[in-house]
């Protein structure tokens, strides 16, 4: 049990409500912010109960904001802890915010997980992160509860969103120069992209035109691999 599920489990102050899996998925993306100066975002903090815990978590050096469109949510503001008041489906709302803040380290998106909450939110914030930065959009399961506009590979949701991001990861080795392939700033300032059950993690690193080299000596020959002709 790492120190994220020890909080969680002794937690008697706020509330606070995560899917258990997500805590060994916190600490393998995050653990590496610990104690530093990391700007934080969360969007969605119901009881103020997981803006406590990452403030724990990160130590006195973090700064953490919260966005809720509850307004009683200003209540939740403390020493480290800035909540913002506002609803995360207007964009324009959200690109004002993105210009007050700081440069941020980590984005969690636990808000109102409807596809265009999400949607509106990534397309926002992904460019505000730092060059290593972390984004994180929870319990993307409502891509598929068409209470929440989703719907098992139907266009719009967030996860058929993300998944034409993985193309986008790949775009340096576009040879055909396929439409919508090209290499752009999502293709050179990301590292790696990871779906987990109900929650999508990206990573941001600068990244250039992979290199292909060899070392050593070539020992065998080339071998060519003959084709059977079928029928």
């Amino acid at each position: 049990m790492n120190d994220l599920e020890n909080y969680f489990a002794n937690n008697t102050g706020n509330l606070i409500m995560k899917w258990r899996h997500y805590f060994k998925i916190y600490e393998r993306h995050l653990s590496r912010f610990r104690n530093s100066e990391v700007n934080i975002l969360e969007i969605g903090v119901r009881d103020g109960g997981s803006l406590q815990m990452w403030k724990d978590y990160f130590g006195p050096n973090a700064r953490i904001f919260g966005l809720d469109i509850n307004p009683q949510s200003a209540q939740l503001r403390e020493s480290q802890i800035e909540v913002f008041i506002g609803d995360q489906q207007d964009k324009t709302f959200l690109t004002e915010l993105a210009q007050r803040l700081p440069r941020l380290d980590i984005l969690i998106d636990d808000g109102g997980h409807t596809m265009q909450q999400q949607i509106n939110s990534f397309d926002v914030f992904f460019d505000q992160l730092s060059d290593h930065g972390v984004y994180i959009c929870e319990d993307t399961h409502t891509s598929y509860w068409a209470s929440f506009g989703g719907g098992y590979r139907k266009p719009g949701t967030f996860i058929e969103y993300a998944k034409e991001k993985v193309d986008l990861l790949n775009a340096y080795h576009n040879r055909h120069g396929e439409p919508g392939f090209e290499v752009n700033d999502f293709a050179r300032s990301t590292a790696s992209m990871h779906f987990y059950d109900s929650m999508v993690v990206i990573e941001k690193a600068p990244k250039q035109e992979p290199e292909l080299k060899h070392t050593g000596k070539m020992r065998l020959p080339r071998f060519k691999a003959t084709r059977i002709p079928k029928g």
